[in-house]
């Protein structure tokens, strides 16, 4: 079992590299007095590092604290009603079942993990937005104006999706917007910052990534995984769907679609394969995993596959219609294989800490149906049932994981004509469901449309009301002295 493998790990020397900083505090080996063009470039490289699921970005096997690699498969999916833990219950990483069956304290490391990789990620972003917002110091290196602006954008647009998946978890939480060199800035700035603010802050931060990065499909054609204008409109149609702006959703939604760089891919599982990976039509950003890198980069996920972690909850697989291609080409029961993380429809990367296939966190066809939401609530139900409709199609078009294609009848299209509100979105959950499962979705989708008590409840999990939001970690807590209060409930 892992925690068996990383005892000794544990118990030689992991106190140092502990998460126990006040958030947002730069140590003196992170500030560079005399920084370089590299410098400057490498402070943005590293921004983009606590969005990965590689192995130990943050601390050294700590299990216990939930630093091993990024938590959003737990947060998101096995707290949901799609994912299990393991194939096989057991006693390992018992933190991860509390999670499951809503019975955890703010102790829990879950809960600390995603606090410290998005808080993490704020620090660099913030140590890279203060060189490129430095005047003096962009004069002095000469940098190009236009890569200058491109790694600004790429910044802003990180910074904002960290706060925003604070606040999808949190709710009002800590707002930090430069670098902090003692211990005084840092406990100063240790107080929950309404949750609005916050948005206010992503939104401007993004807005400021969409006038900076270039209009094209890919910031760097070298380097296609950075994030993108695409990237950066996406997620500013994401932050409106979330605060249920239903025009503001199409307006952007508007913009990204004029691009025109984006579609639906012909078959479905081209989103996830690694050897298609920034060839496919589909993908808006994603985080680039790499095997035999230094430092390494590869998907840490695919390891705790070959554990026996990550499984599907019966109720997932019966969500499936029947011969909808898509439920194996995220999970094959018969061989224990998730194939979207696997990146491959074999178990070749099962068991690999080093695998190079990618976490996907922005595609299409998740914008489609944002679309197609944002239309059901402003009564365009034939526009949002045509959008259900082309996902659906999508689906039933791809030849299937064996080489074949669905049978004839196979998700048919639902009826353009309806105009029951409750019955379109029931449609539209149910498509949600089965095309973004395991890509840490669903969690927020129930969260969101104040469904998660009556959904997770029926399936005997504890989700009580204050489970809306998930308490902040204890320890941040305790090193704030108080001044970092807990949310109701807990």
């Amino acid at each position: 079992m892992i925690l068996v493998a990383s005892t000794l790990l544990l118990f030689t020397g992991c106190d140092k590299y502990l998460y126990k900083e006040p958030i947002g505090l730069l140590t003196p080996d992170q500030i560079d007095t005399s920084p370089t063009e590299s410098t400057v470039e490498y402070s943005v490289f590293t921004s983009y590092q606590l969005l990965s699921s590689t192995l130990n970005i943050i601390g050294q096997w700590g299990w216990d604290d939930g630093t091993v690699l990024r938590n959003d498969f737990i947060l998101s999916d096995i707290a949901s009603d799609d994912m299990q833990k393991k194939w096989n219950p057991d006693g390992d990483q018992a933190w991860m079942d509390e999670i499951d069956n809503f019975n955890f304290t703010s102790d829990n490391g879950g809960f600390n993990g995603q606090w410290a990789y998005d808080y993490d990620g704020i620090s660099r972003s913030n140590l890279a937005i203060s060189y490129l917002t430095d005047d003096a110091l962009m004069s002095k290196l000469t940098m190009d104006s236009n890569l200058k602006n491109r790694l600004l954008g790429e910044v802003y647009f990180l910074r904002a999706f960290y706060y925003f998946d604070l606040v999808n978890n949190f709710g009002d939480v800590p707002l930090l917007l430069k670098p902090l060199e003692s211990f005084s800035e840092a406990y100063d700035v240790a107080v929950r910052t309404p949750k609005d603010q916050v948005m206010d802050q992503v939104r401007a931060d993004l807005a400021q990534a969409v006038t900076l990065l270039p209009n094209s499909k890919y910031s760097d054609d070298t380097q296609p995984w950075r994030a993108s204008k695409g990237a950066a409109i996406a997620m500013q149609a994401k932050v409106e769907l979330y605060t249920q702006n239903w025009q503001k959703v199409l307006d952007y939604v508007g913009q990204l679609d004029n691009l025109g760089f984006y579609s639906l891919d012909a078959n479905y599982f081209d989103n996830f394969q690694v050897e298609k990976e920034f060839t496919d039509n589909e993908v808006i950003f994603a985080y680039d995993h790499e095997s035999n890198t230094v430092p390494r980069s590869g998907n840490g996920l695919c390891a705790l596959l070959g554990w026996g972690f990550v499984a599907p909850e019966q109720n997932f697989i019966d969500a499936f219609e029947p011969n909808d291609p898509r439920l194996l080409y995220t999970v094959d029961v018969d061989n224990q294989a998730v194939y979207k993380i696997l990146g491959e429809t074999n178990t070749d990367n099962k068991g690999n800490d080093d695998s190079p296939s990618n976490k996907i966190y922005i595609r299409y066809a998740d914008v489609m149906l944002w679309k197609a939401e944002a239309d059901i609530n402003l009564g365009n139900y034939s526009e949002a049932i045509g959008l259900i409709n082309q996902v659906r199609a999508r689906a039933r078009n791809s030849v299937a994981i064996d080489g074949t294609t669905p049978p004839a009848g196979t998700l048919p299209d639902r009826d353009v004509n309806s105009t029951d509100k409750a019955q379109i979105m029931g449609w539209l959950r149910h498509e949600r469901r089965v095309e973004l499962g395991f890509e840490s979705q669903r969690f927020n989708d129930l969260k969101r449309w104040g469904i998660a008590k009556d959904v997770l409840g029926a399936l005997g999990k504890n989700f009580q009301d204050n489970n809306y939001l998930y308490p902040i970690p204890q320890r941040e807590i305790d090193k704030s002295g108080g001044s970092i209060t807990q949310n109701p409930g807990y």
